[in-house]
């Protein structure tokens, strides 16, 4: 087994929407907030920010304005167990992963009550298949950001579909992170529980290479113990 962790959803970053979804950290409930779409979609294939609207006011939470009349980049899509890249981090996933192969979802979220900001895991998948997104046909096209893309002939982007009986989105996120040494990383004893991971000591910030998983089966188990369900949704209502 192999496994990637994979940063994703909206964050301070100018690809990201300058903006982290809120989370209740007493609680792990959080909303699910992608980064915006910066290419054009298929004709009936876009998604709106205003979408978000309800789920973030149960949180207690405003979309901002400068998401307004905006398409998300709804990627992962937990309704649809589906993940695309494209590019080098494309290439890291379709050449380093197979079926039975894990991917981790963390996000940086803003905590409602203290306003600070708290990295945790929101979503795993276990891999099924990986595919080129421009091989996919149009009755496909609908479950992943990448195939909503128009897409040229020689596009690179892949996409991840999850195996069904252990994949999806959390129910409550499980914070894993802490600032040290100026930067957010993996907290130590995390990294003990899990095995460890490839970036010098838990490092969490974005970086061009994905931090992989030294021993995926120990942080499964891990991660087992935490006994939080997977639902195949994109936000809780």
């Amino acid at each position: 087994m192999k496994g990637l962790l994979v940063r994703v959803a909206a964050d301070q970053s100018s690809g990201g929407g300058r903006w982290n979804g809120p989370v209740d950290a007493r609680t792990g409930a959080f909303t699910y907030v992608p980064i915006p779409e910066t290419k054009s979609n298929r004709a009936g294939h876009q998604r709106p920010y205003e979408s978000l609207v309800r789920v973030l006011g149960r949180a207690g939470a405003s979309l901002p304005s400068h998401f307004l009349g905006q398409r998300m980049h709804l990627d992962p899509d937990f309704e649809h167990l589906t993940y695309g890249d494209r590019g080098s981090k494309g290439k890291q996933i379709s050449n380093g992963l197979g079926s039975g192969d894990l991917l981790v979802f963390y996000s940086g979220l803003m905590d409602s009550q203290t306003q600070k900001l708290v990295y945790a895991i929101i979503g795993l998948y276990v891999v099924d298949r990986i595919a080129m997104a421009k091989d996919l046909p149009e009755s496909e096209w609908h479950r992943n950001a990448h195939t909503r893309r128009e897409l040229a002939a020689d596009a690179d982007d892949v996409v991840v579909v999850a195996q069904e009986h252990f994949s999806g989105r959390l129910s409550r996120c499980l914070p894993i992170g802490n600032y040290r040494d100026r930067a957010y990383r993996v907290r130590k004893e995390l990294l003990d529980e899990w095995g460890d991971i490839s970036t010098n000591d838990g490092y969490l910030q974005r970086s061009a290479v994905f931090p992989r998983l030294l021993d995926p089966e120990k942080f499964l188990a891990w991660f087992k113990r935490q006994s939080v369900e997977l639902v195949r949704k994109n936000n809780v209502e």
